[in-house]
């Protein structure tokens, strides 16, 4: 469940994206958006912080 409103809660924030495909079983793929792919610099040097801030 928890799961399921983080994703919803990315979608509703424009930072991924997700496809549904009409078949059985159900299947759903999520992706980055463009908004979130902006992310990914900022996300790379909160990483590198922490690895040198180790404490």
């Amino acid at each position: 469940k928890t799961l399921s409103l983080s994703l919803k809660e990315l979608e509703k924030d424009k930072l991924i994206i997700r496809k549904e495909y009409p078949q059985i079983p159900p299947k759903v793929e999520y992706s980055l958006s463009d908004r979130g792919k902006s992310l990914i610099p900022i996300l790379d040097q909160m990483c590198e912080w922490g690895s040198k801030n180790k404490i």
